[in-house]
């Protein structure tokens, strides 16, 4: 099928952003830190009123903002929640963010909600899915959507694709853009065996509208073998960064997000890993700029 136009592209600035915390809603309106933007879970702002929209309509105002949303199941088997999907509609159009993601993974069964991000087949048929589910998304919100590379642990039997053929294909059928999360890439491929590096270049980069860093923990599978979690609980690992420069290397200095879910810090925490990722593109486009 021919790649539907899309009205709206994402437009972060090339910069490093932060995860946005109930924690934090004070630090940030009294001392307004030099933050590059904010991302919010579109789920926790899904009513009409109360505190989080008090504190966003706020600093909303004075800094670019991203919404990700965790619950739209875009690889289930099952139709997407049209009353779901249109109060994320009218949520975006509210505060108009310059970019909105999503993940490739499913949470819900008929009427059932898993508080969880499960991984799909590659294959033809979940293939189809996805890319009926995300024209259907990109058609209601009227704006190009980013779709995210998942965290997984398990892999199937019945996939016929690599993950980043399939996202590469998902890519070309529907016009959305990669959420690229270098995260991600370095904890599939250690719990897979895989080369994180040549993960990372089988992907669609050149459709990449925003990266995520965030932590991970770790644990031993049943084998005895070793298995990172995406906890989004710690600081960026040093092999993340490592990766994330490569992928600096190949799609440029581009928005990029520090996820921070769980043992929240102070805001300063993550504002020092922020500008850990600005100085990173600093740095690329100096070499750049050298080398020319």
């Amino acid at each position: 099928m021919p790649a539907p136009t899309r009205p709206t592209l994402p437009n972060l600035p090339r910069c490093g952003g932060v995860g946005l915390k109930p924690e934090h809603f004070r630090t940030i309106l009294d001392t307004r830190p030099a933050i590059g933007f904010f991302e919010i879970h579109a789920e926790n702002y899904m009513v009409a009123g109360g505190p989080f929209h008090h504190y966003l309509e706020r600093i909303r105002a004075d800094y670019p903002l991203s919404i990700h949303g965790v619950g739209l199941s875009i690889g289930g088997a099952g139709p997407l929640d049209a009353a779901h999907l249109d109060r994320l509609a009218v949520l975006l159009d509210r505060y108009q963010p310059e970019s909105f993601s999503e993940h490739l993974a499913w949470s819900s069964h008929n009427d059932i909600f898993f508080n969880d991000l499960l991984p799909a087949p590659y294959h033809a048929g979940t293939l189809a899915l996805v890319c009926e589910h995300i024209d259907q998304v990109q058609e209601r919100l009227g704006r190009r959507m980013l779709l995210e590379n998942p965290a997984t642990y398990v892999e199937f039997a019945a996939s016929t694709m690599a993950e980043g053929d399939f996202m590469a294909e998902v890519v070309k059928r529907t016009g959305c853009g990669l959420l690229l999360d270098v995260n991600n890439v370095y904890v599939s491929c250690v719990n897979h065996g895989r080369s994180a590096s040549a993960h990372l270049r089988s992907l669609p980069l050149a459709a990449t509208g925003e990266i995520h860093l965030a932590g991970f923990a770790e644990d031993v599978d049943a084998a005895g073998d070793r298995l990172l979690i995406d906890s989004h609980g710690a600081d960026v690992a040093g092999d993340v960064w490592d990766l994330y420069a490569e992928a600096l290397g190949y799609v440029g200095p581009i928005a990029t997000l520090i996820e921070r879910d769980n043992d929240i810090p102070e805001l300063a925490v993550l504002h020092a890993e922020a500008r850990q990722a600005e100085a990173m593109m600093a740095a690329l486009g100096a070499d750049e700029r050298q080398a020319a």
